[in-house]
């Protein structure tokens, strides 16, 4: 089974497709790369861990702080959505993945479901 990794921050519309998405389907792990506004109002149904991002951080201090918490947690390859947030969180997410050596499938809820894009 695929671990999802999903960015959950700003972006009006942005917490019902990531919700929809973890209910959608079933996920071995699911991560959650928020701030603590994100991590105190979004309430999943499904049990989530949630990766806590502070944008106001430079570019490496973002990047550092997701790969250490999510360092000896991952597979080989995850699912990764990144319809959620900023450019800058994306980088971050981006790097910290590839620094610990995971595949990485865009994936994301389409109007035919949850595909692999």
């Amino acid at each position: 089974m695929v671990q999802l990794v999903a960015c959950l921050s700003s972006g009006k519309g942005t917490w019902g497709h990531v919700n929809r998405l973890i209910e959608d389907s079933e996920w071995e792990n699911i991560y959650l790369i928020t701030n603590e506004f994100g991590k105190e109002n979004f309430h999943p149904k499904k049990n989530c861990e949630f990766i806590i991002a502070d944008s106001n951080q430079g570019l490496k201090e973002l990047r550092d702080s997701i790969q250490n918490q999510l360092n000896g947690k991952l597979k080989s390859e995850v699912a990764l959505n990144l319809v959620s947030g900023i450019g800058k969180e994306h980088m971050a997410i981006l790097s910290a993945l590839l620094r610990l050596g995971v595949g990485i499938r865009l994936t994301a809820l389409t109007k035919d479901g949850i595909e692999e894009i």
